[in-house]
């Protein structure tokens, strides 16, 4: 499968850099950033895992627990689509 990060998925990602690195341990960024690259891998190979969110059609959520992120997305033929990375300490992201 294909995989496509949105305006705001990648948006997201360098916000969560950002973060770390003024944080003072920039390799946490890079931690954070490779593990939701192979839960996004992991989307790939099983697409329909993810729980499908009521509140907005077609959205799927998976988590990546040990670091608190949420990531959603949607699948569309052969391609799977990051439109969102949310930390979980953040209010809950509102319905479309």
């Amino acid at each position: 499968m294909k995989i496509e990060y949105s305006q705001r998925a990648v948006s997201d990602l360098d916000q969560i850099a950002v973060y770390y690195a003024s944080s003072g341990d920039p390799t946490a960024g890079e931690k954070i950033a490779a593990a939701i690259r192979e839960r996004v891998a992991h989307i790939t190979e099983a697409p329909l895992f993810g729980r499908a969110i009521v509140q907005r059609p077609g959205v799927r959520l998976i988590l990546l627990v040990r670091y608190r992120y949420k990531i959603f997305y949607r699948v569309a033929g052969t391609t799977v689509r990051i439109i969102h990375v949310r930390h979980m300490s953040r209010r809950p992201w509102p319905p479309a």
